[in-house]
């Protein structure tokens, strides 16, 4: 029978992308970066995101591209901001087809249609990607947001740059607990995630995981749902000090739900870590699979 420090990386290395998958979402991704160039004139894009900080969990979806745009689209910027969330989302319809097409606050999805088995499996094929209109801002950013119409500034490469000193500074372990949080908190179980935006969870393991890597993967999961389920309802600032706060979608009704199911988790997480005090591994186990879902192995 697997140990529970066997499980978790077992768990850990089944959430990071293999070969197959990677050379899915290059392709994925390649297909629509060369699109939208016949679109609009870009200057530059690039991946951003989670995937580009490898804290994308699985099933593999939302790959982020930043296209920024030339001088000769400027004419956006004196206009609401939801025009060109308005003429990229037009754009991507010819492309995929309407209902392949979702248009978010900041950004248009676009669904592959990919079906995700009862093993959370796509057959290692990404499920979208998220298309992201940019303009250079100096060294940072202007990105639209289709609520307030306006744009607002961001830097994905400081958001990347926190990622990589914090799992520097926790033995290399900070990226994956997040990517098991990631996944935890995409359980179809849940119905809608509890943690809105998925980044909430990174910015707020900025702060939470701290002390450095003690060495255990229950007690540190175990001790991260505990801080997540007491400071849900703070006021979470763009770690770039740029953007609105990321916590801004978690309203009072989606920290109490958040609140109510970070703490079942956190005695869920009590619970089995009681069962391999006591001898039992086998139900250490399972506990820590309906916690997390099919990723966690049972052997």
């Amino acid at each position: 029978m697997l140990t529970i420090d066997e499980a978790f990386r077992k768990f850990k290395s089944r959430l990071e992308l293999n070969e197959r998958e990677q050379k899915n979402a290059s392709e994925r991704h390649t297909e629509v970066r060369e699109f939208i160039r016949t679109k609009f004139a870009i200057d530059r894009d690039f991946l951003t995101g989670s995937y580009k900080r490898h804290t994308k969990t699985k099933p593999l979806k939302d790959i982020d591209i930043f296209f920024v745009m030339k001088d000769g689209e400027k004419n956006y910027r004196s206009k609401s901001a939801a025009i060109v969330l308005d003429d990229y989302e037009a754009a991507l319809k010819e492309k995929y087809g309407a209902k392949a097409i979702t248009r978010q606050t900041r950004s248009i999805n676009i669904d592959f249609g990919i079906v995700i088995d009862s093993e959370d499996n796509t057959d290692y094929r990404v499920l979208s990607v998220d298309v992201v209109p940019a303009f250079a801002a100096g060294e940072n950013y202007e990105i639209p947001d289709g609520d307030t119409a306006k744009w607002i500034k961001t830097n994905p490469e400081i958001h990347a740059r926190k990622a990589t000193e914090a799992h520097q500074a926790y033995s290399n372990e900070w990226k994956g607990l997040v990517r098991m949080l990631k996944y935890w908190n995409n359980n179809p179980k849940h119905g809608e995630k509890p943690i809105k935006p998925s980044f909430l969870i990174e910015v707020m393991a900025l702060q939470c995981l701290h002390g450095g890597w003690g060495g255990q993967f229950d007690r540190e999961i175990q001790s991260f749902f505990a801080t997540l389920a007491d400071r849900i309802g703070d006021t979470w600032p763009d770690p770039a000090g740029l953007g609105p706060p990321i916590s801004n979608a978690m309203d009072v009704a989606r920290i109490s739900r958040a609140k109510v199911l970070l703490l079942q988790a956190t005695q869920q997480a009590n619970e089995a870590i009681h069962h391999v005090r006591s001898g039992r591994n086998g139900e250490a186990l399972r506990l820590w699979r309906e916690l997390f879902g099919p990723k966690f192995p049972l052997s």
